[in-house]
């Protein structure tokens, strides 16, 4: 008897505090990052974040959990399909 094949996708919720800290699950990779901007890949396609003294407080891919602290002013979602690896793919190998 076969094996019934798993879904693969994550739970996603984007919680928003304040403007200052952004709570992320169902994240898959972080493609990139920097203070003004985090690019980061879900389930439902990618997610940057834009502001100021952007931080990455947490990030656990086990779990698909990420934490951003900082001044945010935008959360864009793109349909563009995750590339093969993303920032950590690339370093951990």
């Amino acid at each position: 008897m076969p094996e019934d094949k798993k879904l693969s996708t994550m739970p996603h919720n984007a919680v928003l505090e304040d403007r200052r800290l952004l709570t992320v699950s169902g994240v898959s990779d972080v493609d990139s990052f920097d203070e003004e901007t985090v690019v980061v890949f879900t389930d439902l396609g990618e997610l940057t974040v834009r502001g100021s003294n952007l931080h990455i407080n947490r990030l656990s891919l086990e779990v698909g959990e990420l934490t951003v602290e900082g001044n945010i002013s935008a959360l864009v979602y793109s349909d563009e399909a995750p590339k093969s690896g993303g920032f950590f793919s690339r370093v951990f190998r």
